[in-house]
């Protein structure tokens, strides 16, 4: 798609090549970041006990949850892959940047924790 403020890329809108570049862009992230996949691994599988419990409620909250720490995620590694490719050498300013990333993934990986712990207490009382 055309970048309307920087005059680049092709013209035109192709959901299809935006649904492939998403679908790369998950699948890298799954093969090369253990914090996504085991997160997505986890939520799955509470995902699917709220599924089979038709605990609707439960499962849209846990896959809130889920959404927000996987974006956080991935935005946090790409800000630490880019600031490692504009300076590989240690600098003051980078180190600040990524710490305010990892900052936003702390907050969200507190939230998806307490969902996540919820959601386990409320099917473990459910299954007894």
């Amino acid at each position: 798609m055309r970048n309307k403020f920087l005059g680049t890329g092709e013209h035109g809108y192709n959901p299809v090549r935006k649904i492939k570049t998403v679908l790369s862009g998950l699948h890298y992230a799954v093969l090369y970041d253990f914090s996504v996949t085991y997160k997505l691994v986890l939520s799955i599988l509470v995902l699917a006990a709220t599924l089979v419990l038709h605990k609707w409620v439960d499962l849209l909250l846990l896959l809130l949850a889920t959404g927000l720490v996987l974006i956080t995620e991935i935005v946090n590694s790409a800000i630490e892959a880019l600031c490692d490719f504009v300076e590989e050498a240690p600098n003051e300013k980078i180190k600040t940047i990524k710490d305010i990333s990892a900052a936003a993934v702390g907050i969200s990986i507190v939230v998806w924790v307490v969902v996540l712990a919820m959601e386990i207490l409320d099917l473990s009382t459910d299954l007894r």
